[in-house]
Parts: structure tokens; C-alpha cells; sequence
């Protein structure tokens, strides 16, 4: 079953006790994020500490109720302009909302989770297969109607060879 609108928005208030997503990408091109992202390569820089958006409201929503929402970028370096785009842009502002972002660094070294593919999985019982073409540009999200215990066992993986995000980016110029 592919997700959009409504449907896909009532798994991220729907959880009960976690949300969780694999990135594997260098870029994710959003067409929302087209002006943005355009204005941070020519130089412009947002303060993380003022975002006011309904993302870190819900998450910092959530988190007052209990319920976490986090993450694991796999990356390599250098970073792409993209990924330090996401990181300032939007990554400093959702840890300060209370997501758990961690970002695991495959340079030089083989890649644990080599393969595996992007997604959401939701209270460790329901997963959401992210489908993107190569570039970055997503072509859709599909409930996957499998097992969930090979996204259990990359999520284990992910944070268990990653480093929270503020320990990754300390030092970086983004």
C-alpha cells in the first residue's frame, strides 16, 4: 500500500512509543526545500534556536508525552552540500526539539549497513519502505507487508555504529 497525505501524516500521530527512520542518501531533493536550499548555497544561515514550525512543535509535543521520534544518517565524507544544508537547516533545530538524530559515518571503512534500503518504522511494528531514485527525488512510501524483524536488526546496527548528531557536528563548518 503506497502512503501520501493523510494517511502518511497519521503514522507520525499515531505511534505510541517511537518513530524511527534509516537515511542512506547524499541528497533528498523536496521541491519545498528548492528555496531554501538555494539560499544556503549562496550563503544564507537560519539560527536553529528560533525554528517555530509544526515539525519541532510535534516534536516537542511528543516528547512531553513520552514518545520519541529519531534517526541514523549513514554518510561519507566530504559531506554533500546538501547533506550540511540538512544539517543546519533543519537536523540542529529538530535535536533541539527533542529527536534523537545520530549519524554514522561509513568514510574509509566498510559500510554496516551497505544495501539497506531508507525508511520509517513505527513502534517497531510497522515499516515504510522510502522509495527514491538515485538523485535523491522520492518516487514513493510503501508499506512494507513483511516481516519487521531485518529493520529491527539495521536499526540495532544503525545506532550501535553511529554518534549522536551535536558529537558528529562538533567542529564542522556547515
Amino acid at each position: 500500500m503506497l502512503l501520501a497525505g493523510e494517511q502518511w501524516a497519521a503514522r507520525f500521530e499515531g505511534f505510541r512509543r517511537e518513530a524511527w527512520r534509516l537515511e542512506t542518501l547524499p541528497q533528498y531533493l523536496m521541491p519545498q526545500e528548492e528555496e531554501e536550499f538555494s539560499a544556503f548555497r549562496a550563503g544564507v544561515r537560519i539560527d536553529p534556536d528560533a525554528v517555530e514550525n509544526e515539525y519541532t512543535e510535534r516534536l516537542r509535543r511528543q516528547s512531553a508525552e513520552g514518545r520519541t521520534q529519531g534517526r541514523v544518517h549513514v554518510v561519507t565524507r566530504p559531506l554533500s552540500d546538501y547533506l550540511r544544508f540538512e544539517f543546519h537547516h533543519y537536523y540542529k533545530a529538530h535535536a533541539l526539539a527533542g529527536e534523537d538524530i545520530r549519524i554514522l559515518d561509513a568514510t574509509g571503512r566498510p559500510n554496516p549497513l551497505e544495501g539497506a534500503q531508507d525508511f520509517w518504522m513505527f513502534d517497531r511494528a510497522e515499516v515504510v519502505l522510502m522509495n527514491y531514485h538515485p538523485d535523491g527525488r522520492q518516487i514513493s512510501r510503501e508499506v512494507h507487508d513483511g516481516d519487521t524483524a531485518p529493520f529491527i536488526e539495521y536499526q540495532r546496527i544503525a545506532v550501535a555504529e553511529s554518534v549522536p548528531f551535536e558529537e558528529y557536528v562538533k567542529g564542522l563548518e556547515l
